[in-house]
């Protein structure tokens, strides 16, 4: 078991290599070019309704966490004993919890990844799951994902479903065109958001500018979310939540996608999820019978 700084406390096998996942009967999505330049542009797109038909499936997964979460893989709690609340995350379940691998599978979250990446195929990295409960007033730190991640690359994207309604104040916010700022900046810890990682391989990484006390100098976007609403965004987008008191419960389900650019980053220290013994190299393509091809350009 490994527990460092909340992050990878690992209580389970998780990940089987080569497993095959069936991928018939899966829903195919349009995307509006609209949608795809704003993407391209703001690095983050709203998607109304689009997982409502899921939103039941993805909550009885999401409960199978909570109800047992140490038989689960990555259960983190960053809520600071004496807090008001709970601020629960858990991740890498999608072969434990046979509702997250069905929606994987069947729904058009493949299908959007793909488009939005602008990829001949869409490559599957994880699954993370979110609770707040009511009473909730910890912030998610500003971040971004991609430096958490043990690969490189442009083409990523995250599909990020609400399963509450989620007033705007409480949902997560994004900064317009971060991604493109061709800057990492240091993972942070969502407890106490601290940094922790070293400076990856031939770039140097930035403490997280301080947003909040500079408002004015970002665009930022947020929405309130219905549950079935997809919020599609870059690894490299700078997202987080503000300190508002969560009045009701918000749940979330977010699946993270690689594209035809992808391959395999060497960080030093500490990486999440922590994928190891996978015999990659450097640079190399992100093994297909770790990480399943679920869509493809000419599906």
């Amino acid at each position: 078991m490994q527990d460092t700084k909340g992050f990878n406390a690992t209580t389970v096998d998780w990940h089987k290599p080569g497993i095959v996942v069936d991928t018939g009967g899966q829903t195919a999505f349009t995307a509006e070019a609209d949608d795809i330049e704003r993407f391209r542009q703001d690095g983050v797109v709203l998607l109304h309704g689009v997982f409502t038909e899921w939103v039941e499936t993805l909550c009885k997964g999401l409960q199978r966490n909570l109800d047992n979460p140490q038989q689960f893989a990555f259960p983190c709690e960053s809520n600071p004993a004496g807090e008001p609340g709970r601020f629960f995350d858990s991740y890498c379940n999608w072969q434990l919890i046979p509702e997250y691998l069905d929606y994987i599978a069947h729904s058009c979250a493949a299908s959007i990844a793909g488009q939005f990446m602008d990829t001949q195929y869409a490559q599957f990295f994880h699954d993370h799951a979110f609770m707040k409960a009511a009473g909730t007033q910890r912030a998610t730190p500003w971040h971004q994902d991609l430096p958490y991640y043990c690969i490189d690359g442009c083409k990523t994207a995250s599909v990020y479903v609400s399963l509450d309604h989620a007033d705007a104040d409480v949902a997560v916010r994004f900064v317009r065109g971060s991604h493109r700022w061709k800057q990492l900046f240091y993972p942070r810890v969502f407890e106490d958001g601290s940094a922790f990682n070293d400076d990856q391989p031939g770039e140097k990484l930035e403490p997280v500018p301080d947003i909040d006390a500079h408002r004015e100098q970002y665009d930022i976007a947020a929405w309130s979310l219905a549950p079935g609403d997809a919020i599609v965004f870059d690894f490299r987008t700078l997202h987080g939540t503000g300190d508002t008191v969560v009045k009701d419960r918000r749940r979330a389900f977010s699946t993270r996608w690689l594209g035809d650019d992808v391959t395999y980053c060497e960080r030093p220290g500490e990486i999440s999820p922590p994928y190891v013994d996978h015999g990659m190299q450097h640079g190399d393509k992100m093994r297909a019978d770790w990480f399943p091809i679920l869509w493809r350009e000419d599906h």
